[in-house]
C-alpha cells in the first residue's frame, strides 16, 4: 500500500493498433507500453516461435567453444562442467551435463559448496578437477572475472571454457573461450540471456556442429525456462522466447527430477507459470544451496530413478521448510535489533551483523527487512573469518553505486541496481555501518523510498471480457521488463463488508461493483486494511491484476490487488 502510482499516458496510437491486429483498447495500450507498434513486432510479441530465436554462432567465440569439446569428445578427454549453487547455476550445469552425456561418458559435473569454497571457480574446485583427470573445464553461471583460478588452471594442464552472463571485468580470463554476450567485443544480439540462456546456446552449437537432432536440446528448454525464471532476467527478446516455449516442455516433462519437484510443490495437475517457477520452486532448489550441498539439485534433475527422484525431492522440501524457518527467526532477530538501537532506528541504510545468522539466507531476510523499515538493508553473517553480506533496496534508490562509495571499506562487493553482495573485514563493520548511512542520506531524495506501481491503462469494469483476458494470457511469460498488467478501476463501490481470510487471516476478501458489473477482489497480505476498506465503501480505487481462480473445480476472474486508495488515503 502507499505506493506511488505511475500511470502510463493513452497512447495516441491507440486507435491504429486495435485495428492492425483486432484487439481491445486495452490490449492495444498494454504492448504499446512495451514498445510494440507495428504488425511484425506484434506477431513477435503474441506468437513468437523458436525460428525467432539468434543463431549461437553469432556469439563471440562461439566457433572456438564448440570445436574445443567437439575434441575434448573425439579424444575421450574427461570434461568437467563448473556451476553455480543457484537454481540457474544448476539447470545449466544440468543441460550441459545432459547434452554432453548424448556424445560421451567421460563427463562430470561440479557444483561449490556455498560455505566451504564460496562463488565460482575456486582453487578448491581445480583441485578436484586434476584429482578426477579433468583437461577440459566448462565454467557455467560464473568464471568471467575468475582470471587468477583460469590461470592456475592452465598451469595445472586444464582448459577453461567460460560460460558466463555476469559483467566481465576490465581484463577477461585466458580461457580457450569466452562465451558472454556482455563482452564488448561480441556483437550478439539479446545481452541479458541468464546461465542457462548461455548453457542452452552451446548446447544448440554443439548439436549442429556434431550432427546431433534438434529435439536432443530442446527436450531441455524445461530447464531453461526454470533457470531464467529463478534468475530474474528480463523476460523479453530471447529470455521470452525460451521461457514461453519452456513452460510448455514443463508442463508435458518427463524428467523424473522435475515430476517429482512438482508433486512436491503441489503442482503436478496445474497449469504452470512463471510465478509457479519464481516463487514454488526455486525457493526449493535454492534450499540445497543455501543450507547444504547443492549437488543434490544435479542428481535431482539428471536421474532417471523415479524413487530417488521423489527422496531428494523430498529432501530438498525439507530443506526449504527448514530455511523457512531460520529466514523467520533470523528476520525477527533483525527487526528486533533495529527497534532496539537508537542509531539505527533514524538510520537512513541499515547495516545489521551477527554471527548467528545463517550466510545461505540473509538475502533473503534483507528483502523482508526492507519491506519492514522502508530502507536500503545489508546483512551481514559473520559466522566465518569475514564478513559475508547480502543487501537489497527500496524504491528506486541504487544500492550498487551506494556501496560502491563505500568500497573502502571493503574486501570485495559486486551487483547491480537492486541488490548486491559482499565480503568485509569484520573490525571494518562498524565503520561501514555509519557510512553507508551517511551515503544513503546524501544520495538519496524521498521519492526513492516511495515504492513504485507501473500502470499500464485506466479501465471499466464492463471491459474486462473473456477474448480481453485470453489475449491477456498471450502477453505472457510475465517477469522483469514485461510484468503482469496492471490495471487501475476507480469509483467502485464495496458490495457487502470485507472478509479476512487464510490459515493465518492475513488476506483480504471482498467483493466490488462499477456501474451493473461486480467482481471479487482479493488482497494478499493485506487484511490490516479492512477497516478502510470498510470505511470508504464508495470510493474505492483499485490498483489490480487480472487472474483465474479456480475452487471446488470451477474456475472465475477475479482482481488481485496491487494497492487501494480510499478517500481516507
Amino acid at each position: 500500500m502507499n505506493s506511488r502510482w505511475v500511470l502510463h499516458d493513452e497512447h495516441p496510437q491507440v486507435p491504429r493498433m486495435m485495428e492492425l491486429i483486432n484487439v481491445p483498447r486495452v490490449i492495444a495500450q498494454i504492448l504499446l507500453n512495451r514498445g510494440v507498434s507495428t504488425f511484425d513486432d506484434a506477431r513477435y510479441f503474441l506468437k513468437p516461435t523458436l525460428d525467432d530465436l539468434h543463431s549461437p554462432f553469432l556469439m563471440e567465440d562461439m566457433d572456438l567453444a564448440v570445436e574445443r569439446i567437439a575434441d575434448a569428445i573425439e579424444r575421450k578427454e574427461h570434461i568437467m562442467v563448473f556451476g553455480d549453487y543457484d537454481v540457474d547455476g544448476t539447470t545449466a550445469t544440468t543441460l550441459l551435463y545432459l547434452t554432453i552425456k548424448l556424445l560421451t561418458d567421460h563427463i562430470s559435473s561440479y557444483i561449490p559448496n556455498r560455505l566451504k569454497d564460496g562463488y565460482g571457480l575456486s582453487i578448491e574446485g581445480l583441485e578436484e578437477a586434476r584429482s578426477r583427470g579433468v583437461t577440459l573445464i566448462l565454467a557455467v553461471d560464473c568464471g568471467i572475472t575468475a582470471n587468477a583460478e583460469v590461470d592456475q588452471a592452465r598451469e595445472m594442464g586444464i582448459d577453461v571454457v567460460i560460460i558466463d552472463h555476469h559483467v566481465p571485468g576490465e581484463t577477461l580470463p585466458k580461457g580457450v573461450a569466452i562465451l558472454n554476450p556482455k563482452r564488448d567485443d561480441c556483437g550478439y544480439p539479446f545481452k541479458e540471456l541468464c546461465g542457462v540462456g548461455l548453457a542452452y546456446k552451446v548446447a544448440q552449437a554443439l548439436a549442429e556442429h556434431v550432427g546431433l537432432p534438434e529435439n536432443a536440446v530442446y527436450t531441455h528448454m524445461d530447464l531453461v525456462a526454470l533457470g531464467t525464471t529463478a534468475d530474474i532476467v528480463p523476460l523479453r527478446d530471447e529470455n521470452r522466447v525460451l521461457t514461453k516455449y519452456g513452460l510448455d516442455m514443463m508442463q508435458q516433462t518427463h524428467k523424473s527430477g522435475l515430476l517429482a519437484l512438482l508433486d512436491v510443490a503441489g503442482l503436478r495437475e496445474k497449469e504452470l507459470s512463471t510465478g509457479h517457477m519464481l516463487f514454488m520452486l526455486a525457493p526449493r532448489i535454492n534450499a540445497a544451496g543455501r543450507m547444504g550441498d547443492a549437488t543434490r539439485v544435479v542428481d535431482l534433475l539428471t536421474t532417471e530413478d523415479q524413487r530417488e527422484a521423489a527422496d531428494l525431492a523430498k529432501e530438498l522440501n525439507e530443506e526449504n521448510l527448514r530455511r523457512r524457518k531460520e529466514d523467520t527467526l533470523t528476520f525477527e532477530a533483525a527487526r528486533d535489533v533495529v527497534e532496539k538501537d537508537p542509531f539505527l532506528r533514524e538510520a537512513k541504510g541499515l547495516v545489521l551483523d551477527s554471527d548467528t545468522w545463517h550466510p545461505g539466507i540473509i538475502g533473503i531476510v534483507a528483502s523482508r527487512m526492507v519491506e519492514a523499515f522502508n530502507r536500503p538493508v545489508v546483512m551481514i553473517s559473520t559466522a566465518g573469518e569475514r564478513g559475508r553480506g547480502s543487501a537489497r533496496t527500496v524504491g528506486d534508490f541504487h544500492l550498487y553505486n551506494a556501496i560502491k562509495e563505500c568500497s573502502d571499506l571493503l574486501v570485495q562487493f559486486g551487483g547491480h541496481h537492486h541488490a548486491a553482495g559482499l565480503s568485509i573485514e569484520k573490525d571494518r563493520i562498524e565503520d561501514f555501518r555509519q557510512k553507508f548511512h551517511e551515503v544513503v542520506a546524501a544520495r538519496a531524495t524521498p521519492a526513492d523510498f516511495v515504492p513504485r506501481l507501473e500502470i499500464d491503462s485506466v479501465i471499466e469494469l464492463d471491459e474486462v471480457t473473456p477474448r480481453m483476458v485470453k489475449l491477456m494470457k498471450m502477453l505472457g511469460p510475465f517477469g522483469p521488463a514485461n510484468h503482469h498488467p496492471v490495471l487501475v478501476t476507480r469509483n467502485l463501490s464495496l458490495v457487502g463488508s470485507t472478509r479476512i481470510i487464510g490459515a493465518e487471516k492475513k488476506h483480504l476478501k471482498f467483493r466490488v461493483r462499477q456501474h451493473n458489473r461486480v467482481m471479487d477482489a482479493i488482497g494478499f497480505g493485506m487484511a490490516d486494511y479492512a477497516d478502510r476498506v470498510n470505511d470508504s465503501r464508495d470510493q474505492l480505487d483499485l490498483a489490480y491484476t487480472l487472474e483465474e481462480n479456480t475452487f471446488r473445480g470451477e474456475t472465475s476472474l477475479q482482481l488481485r490487488i496491487k494497492d487501494i486508495k480510499t478517500a481516507s488515503v
